[in-house]
Formats: structure tokens, C-alpha cells, sequence
């Protein structure tokens, strides 16, 4: 059973582990999560912070239209980051909770 959805995005449910499955059918990504951060005009804006295949680019706006394509503008990903390594636990299980806890804090330096 997926995880609850965020409440968010313009009023529509989006499923992180949805967002999830599209990324990983990118020929370029290895790992990735999604998360929810404030947003002023959603709510909930999606972003996705990749992991990629060694010696592997993509492009933030081809990742976009790539999930576009397969689920929706609404789900796709308003903002893509590129990471060398996710945070994981011990037993390898990526921790969105720290991901998205550096995503608030780089978006409150922003801010200030």
C-alpha cells in the first residue's frame, strides 16, 4: 500500500512513491526520493533529489518532462537536485525526513 499523500500541489493527492517509480525508469537515475517543500502556489510543491549512475548527467528540465510525460504535469517535479549519495540508514533505506529537513534549511538561508 503506497504511503499517504501529501495535501498539496494545487489540492491534488501526489503519491511520493508514484513520483518515485517514474524517475527510476530514467535511463540516467540510480536512486532518487521526493519530497514535499512549502510552496506559496501549491501548497506542496514536489522535488526530487536524484542520485545518478556513475559517470551519469541529466538535465533538471529533461528530468521534469520526462515524468510529465509519464504521470502528469501536476506530479512532475517542480524543482530536481542532483546528489553524489542520499542519506540512508543503516539496513540502506534512504531517510526523506533528513532530505527534506536539508532542503527547509537551504530554503531558509534563501529567505534570509
Amino acid at each position: 500500500m503506497p504511503t499517504a499523500p501529501w495535501q498539496g500541489s494545487g489540492g491534488f493527492n501526489v503519491y511520493s512513491v508514484e513520483v518515485e517509480q517514474a524517475l527510476l525508469q530514467h535511463p540516467d537515475v540510480q536512486d532518487c526520493a521526493v519530497v514535499g517543500l512549502p510552496d506559496d502556489k501549491w501548497g506542496e510543491k514536489v522535488v526530487a533529489v536524484l542520485q545518478l549512475h556513475a559517470g551519469r548527467s541529466a538535465d533538471p528540465q529533461e528530468i521534469q518532462a520526462f515524468v510529465k510525460a509519464r504521470i502528469g504535469s501536476v506530479k512532475a517535479p517542480k524543482l530536481v537536485e542532483t546528489w553524489s549519495d542520499l542519506p540512508r540508514s543503516k539496513v540502506g533505506k534512504v531517510l526523506k525526513k533528513d532530505i527534506r529537513a536539508e532542503m527547509l534549511k537551504r530554503l531558509s538561508r534563501a529567505i534570509d
